[in-house]
């Protein structure tokens, strides 16, 4: 019998990727050098985002952290070639056929935190992806309103499992909010972004 979990959370994660090639494809010529983060351009943003997608296949083959970071390259210029939409696109499609396996959710992944489950891997990912949608619009004046569905799933995410100092070195420390902000403003702030 099919699990409707693993259904709620493919779903989940395929809207997020389609809200990042969104904002990819929004992205101008002269946008790519412009700052998206403290420390990465839109170009960096995308290749992180890429190279994360490419991790997800080999991952959830069984390899370990070592091995995958030997195999997928980390320089921009490698992972994304002259086409960033493109490489972006074949990384999303790659990750998202290896998500589909049917006894995928049953798999414990080794990350570089160590082993968790397949399920909360996932999860992860969408809201990866759902947070950083938003930095990437936000870099290029694009379209920075985020699916409500994907910001509250995020929401819980973050309540549940990010510390009051966030995750040191992947996520800042959470920032204030003023009274009455909306879910997506709190969710940005959990995350230490100032929407």
């Amino acid at each position: 019998m099919p699990d409707p979990r693993r259904a709620d959370l493919l779903m989940r994660y395929q809207r997020a990727q389609a809200q990042f090639t969104d904002r990819v494809d929004a992205v101008e010529p002269g946008e790519w050098d412009a700052p998206a983060l403290p420390e990465w351009s839109v170009v960096d943003l995308v290749a992180h985002l890429t190279g994360e997608q490419l991790w997800v296949p080999l991952l959830l083959a069984g390899e370990s952290p070592d091995v995958v970071g030997r195999q997928v390259p980390t320089d921009p210029a490698e992972l994304l070639g002259g086409d960033p939409l493109s490489a972006w696109e074949s990384a999303a499609d790659a990750a998202l056929t290896a998500w589909a396996a049917d006894d995928v959710l049953s798999r414990t992944v080794q990350l570089s935190s160590g082993p968790a489950p397949a399920g909360d891997y996932l999860t992860e990912m969408t809201v990866d992806l759902t947070v950083h949608a938003w930095d990437l619009a936000r870099a290029v004046g694009g379209d920075t309103a985020l699916d409500p569905e994907l910001v509250a799933e995020a929401f819980r995410y973050a309540e549940e499992h990010l510390g009051e100092d966030g995750v040191p070195g992947v996520f800042d420390a959470p920032v204030e909010v003023p009274p009455g902000a909306d879910l997506q403003t709190r969710l940005l702030a959990r995350f230490g972004r100032r929407a």
